[in-house]
């Protein structure tokens, strides 16, 4: 079966009014720089989007199109005349493809666009319907709860059929709502958040803090991998890689060891908000999941959160830790988190984290210690990549 375009369905983003067209918009550049391909045109209307595949492989464009934020679910779709023998032929085919050799309920959705077609959505039901089932075995209909619906949608230049109906990411088109920055680790949560924020419509620009030699090259290595699979939801990221072993090695000096955990949250979100300040990002975005460990308790983010007046999103704040692991199993992002690569939170991780730190004590301990130029010197080291890495990509952001 040759396909000849792909139906969109907006879902969420049909509830938005005048400014429509600005995730529309979004969308469809998300899209086109999603699939690389210059035969596929993409029209983006008011209640729908259609990808003209001009011979691409829809299989290929399949797989790329379920990992789109804003994308409620999308339709392979046959084009055909408005001659009726064409039409059966055609959703004869559909049908067949649709039931795999097994035996299938279907039932016949008409919408006829052009009003001057001779006849009406029930004939046209029955007709085709009709045809299929004679032509077909092992099929029967069901109007109520049917294995799959065949639509047909007769419009005055031709005739679109399918039978197939994917499901989508949901949300919202990357990018649309503003940009955040994600603070990356190598584990399991923090790319958890970034995809669910990217699906809020929301462009990532990710901070990791690399701490070498306590954190190796393969480290690293892991989390630019987990940042490359988040830009299969729809936008690039550009991943900054903060030096952080000068600044780790002097709080682990200066601070009481229970408190050395408080204070490195605190001097990563204050990097964090210089490079937010840097890249018009209007959030920080973090993984922390209420009393998962000892930094996440409702104290410590009020201590660590004393640092900044900038809004901190944490999308995952009460979310289970199994359905964090399932969502990353399914984003793509799970195996390659549980590479056993530590990241520098876990490295100097006390032996007696304080679970409620008082704010006013680690201002304290910090006090002796300015760490104005320690941040200073990490924020001009930043190392920072374009990702996707792919030339062609980066001369667009450039």
């Amino acid at each position: 079966m040759k396909y000849d375009r792909v139906l969109i369905r907006y879902g969420e983003m049909s509830t938005k009014g005048r400014n429509r067209s600005k995730f529309t918009n979004k969308m469809k550049t998300n899209i086109k720089r999603l699939l690389k391909d210059d035969r596929i045109q993409v029209e983006a209307q008011r209640d729908r989007m259609f990808l003209y595949l001009n011979g691409a492989s829809f299989d290929d464009v399949k797989e790329k199109l379920m990992h789109v934020s804003g994308i409620q679910s999308f339709s392979p779709v046959v084009k055909t005349t408005q001659d009726l023998d064409e039409m059966k032929e055609a959703a004869l085919s559909l049908v067949e493809k649709a039931m795999n050799g097994k035996p299938a309920s279907f039932k016949v959705n008409t919408r006829r666009a052009d009003k001057q077609f001779p006849l009406d959505t029930h004939e046209l039901n029955h007709e085709i319907g009709g045809h299929v089932l004679r032509e077909t075995n092992d099929l029967t209909v069901d109007v109520r709860h049917p294995d799959f619906i065949l639509t047909v949608e007769v419009r005055a230049e031709a005739v679109y059929l399918s039978s197939e109906t994917i499901p989508g990411a949901g949300g919202m088109p990357a990018g649309a709502a503003g940009k955040a920055i994600l603070l990356l680790s190598g584990g399991l949560d923090s790319p958890v958040a970034g995809y669910m924020m990217m699906k809020r419509g929301v462009e990532i620009e990710a901070v990791h803090f690399f701490s070498p030699p306590y954190t190796s090259d393969r480290a690293k290595q892991k989390v630019i991998d987990l940042a490359n699979v988040l830009t299969t939801y729809g936008g690039n990221v550009r991943l900054h890689i903060v030096p952080f072993t000068h600044i780790q090695e002097t709080i682990h000096k200066q601070v009481p060891e229970n408190y050395t955990m408080t204070s490195t949250r605190r001097i990563m979100m204050r990097i964090a908000d210089r490079i937010r300040e840097q890249t018009g990002a209007l959030a920080i975005v973090t993984g922390e999941s209420l009393g998962q460990v000892a930094s996440q308790t409702m104290e410590s983010m009020a201590a660590i959160n004393d640092v900044t007046n900038t809004p901190v999103l944490r999308p995952l704040i009460a979310t289970d830790k199994l359905d964090i692991m399932n969502i990353a199993r399914k984003i793509g992002t799970h195996d390659i988190s549980i590479l056993p690569f530590e990241d520098c939170c876990t490295i100097f991780t006390p032996a007696a984290p304080k679970t409620k730190p008082k704010t006013e004590k680690v201002q304290f301990f910090e006090s002796f210690l300015d760490f104005d130029p320690l941040i200073d010197e990490a924020v001009r080291s930043t190392e920072t990549i374009l990702l996707p890495n792919n030339e062609s990509e980066m001369d667009d952001l450039l």
